[in-house]
């Protein structure tokens, strides 16, 4: 798995010549995002809110979609959600089971979901939509597919990564967009920006007159479950779209982070990887950690071995979409 360039992080007045020469080939991109997005989508029986992002790569909608489920939950509504499953060998329609489903099959992310509401998996969104409907879901999450129109969202919320932004501004190879800011904000009926508040005052800064649209903001905190990381010399691991940000946690909560091993976004755990990890945190009087993410791709015999960093989506204020629930009769 390939890691993001790091030219496509910099600052949009100052890209360098790489995304200058690879402009033509992101214009092409977006042209065929743009004619991929014309095509007809199921028009679903209930509601579905679709959680996307602009960008390659992660900007929170696991944390997202989970924090959505628990606000339509407590609204009294029977919520599932769909997934891709990216990473999966599955075709589906086939709603995930933990007991049953590996990472393998299903992908890593509707493994960690299905502990909060059931989720369904398929190559063919539409037809995971209506296998939701038919099991009785009242509303759906779309995990991800914003710039797939198999399905016709009710909704439309836009999750961006405070700190990254839209990174240079370019669509890929020239940056990480999938489309341009502006064309794919243009269907967003929320965008919900996440990070510490001075992420949020760079995000501001470099975008804030780019969004037209109501905005939440939000942060990624530790749950602390009787967990005290202070003090804890620990060996971080983790496949995700931003290793260093798991990295960074660890430490602000007080961790003696001895060494962070930084995978690509839903590399599998093999048992060599973890092995080599365990016998280094061994010779080091440390103990492994990674995140929820990583944790369900891990064999269930490393499970016990491994602690993980619980993280939870907090939302500053609801307002926003509290009233186009409403609207929804949601």
């Amino acid at each position: 798995m390939m890691r993001a360039p790091g030219f496509w992080w910099r600052a949009p007045d100052h890209p360098g010549l790489l995304p200058r020469l690879l402009a033509p080939l992101g214009w092409l991109y977006a042209a065929g995002t743009a004619r991929r997005l014309r095509q007809p989508g199921l028009e679903p029986q209930v509601p579905v809110i679709c959680v996307g992002n602009l960008t390659a790569g992660g900007a929170g909608k696991t944390p997202t979609v989970i924090a959505l489920i628990e606000r339509l939950t407590a609204r009294g509504h029977r919520v599932h959600v769909v997934s891709r499953g990216y990473g999966g060998s599955v075709e589906g329609p086939v709603r995930v089971e933990e007991a049953r489903h590996t990472a393998a099959e299903v992908g890593d992310e509707p493994l960690l979901l299905s502990a909060f509401a059931p989720v369904w998996v398929a190559r063919d969104r539409a037809a995971a939509v209506q296998a939701a409907e038919a099991a009785g879901a009242q509303v759906i999450l779309m995990d991800d597919g914003y710039q797939n129109p198999a399905v016709q969202p009710s909704l439309s919320l836009v999750v961006v990564d405070a700190a990254k932004g839209f990174g240079n501004g370019r669509c890929i190879p020239a940056g990480p967009l999938r489309e341009p800011v502006a064309t794919g904000l243009a269907r967003a009926d929320l965008v919900l920006t996440i990070g510490a508040a001075a992420a949020q005052a760079q995000f501001d800064t470099t975008w804030g007159r780019t969004v037209q649209v109501p905005r939440l903001t939000g942060a990624l905190l530790p749950l602390k479950m009787g967990m005290d990381w202070k003090g804890e010399r620990l060996l971080a691991f983790a496949g995700i779209a931003d290793p260093s940000r798991f990295f960074a946690t660890l430490k602000a909560e007080g961790a003696e982070l001895i060494r962070g091993e930084a995978l690509a976004d839903h590399e599998m755990l093999s048992e060599t990887l973890l092995r080599r990890l365990e016998a280094e945190a061994a010779a080091a009087g440390a103990q492994l950690v990674t995140t929820e993410k990583d944790a369900a791709r891990l064999p269930p015999q490393w499970r016990p071995k491994v602690l993980t960093l619980v993280v939870r989506l907090k939302i500053d204020d609801w307002t926003a979409l509290d009233t186009r629930l409403d609207r929804l009769g949601l």
